[in-house]
């Protein structure tokens, strides 16, 4: 059986590459494709650390400078945003090498937890800081909360 291309059959190709390697049939394997797509799923980890830095900053946000809203929310809100540091904590310890640099991606997901927290305000920009009053330690801790 011919492994088919990856970029016109996915899953066949993944599949039989797979079963390929496995029996060391190594003849005819697109060893840049396995290559590539390695280096995708490791930036998918990324991605999914960066998206829940995004939705607990967004979160925080909306804690400290929704306080009315709040109340009205406050076991989903609480619930959003212990499910955003437990989702980050996951995230860390199946993939360790994301530890590098974590400040500065959690400082780099600011901007975009902003324009979250703007959207679903309808506060301005200008109502939140623009820097990251937190650190990633700070955001991480169960017992923090922002107070307006």
């Amino acid at each position: 059986m011919t492994t088919p291309r990856h970029d016109q059959d996915f899953y066949s190709w993944a599949l039989e590459t797979a079963r390929a390697i496995r029996t060391r049939r190594f003849a005819g394997i697109d060893w840049d494709a396995i290559a590539e797509e390695l280096e995708d799923m490791g930036r998918s980890e990324a991605r999914a650390l960066e998206s829940q830095l995004i939705r607990l900053l967004a979160h925080l946000l909306k804690w400290q400078y929704q306080p009315r809203q709040r109340q009205q929310s406050e076991n989903s809100w609480r619930a959003t945003i212990r499910n955003a540091r437990r989702e980050v904590r996951d995230l860390l310890r199946k993939n360790p090498g994301l530890q590098a640099n974590l400040q500065a991606r959690f400082l780099e997901s600011y901007p975009k937890g902003v324009d979250w927290a703007v959207i679903e305000t309808n506060l301005p920009e200008t109502t939140f800081p623009a820097e990251c009053p937190w650190t990633f330690k700070q955001a991480m801790d169960d017992n923090f909360w922002p107070e307006a």
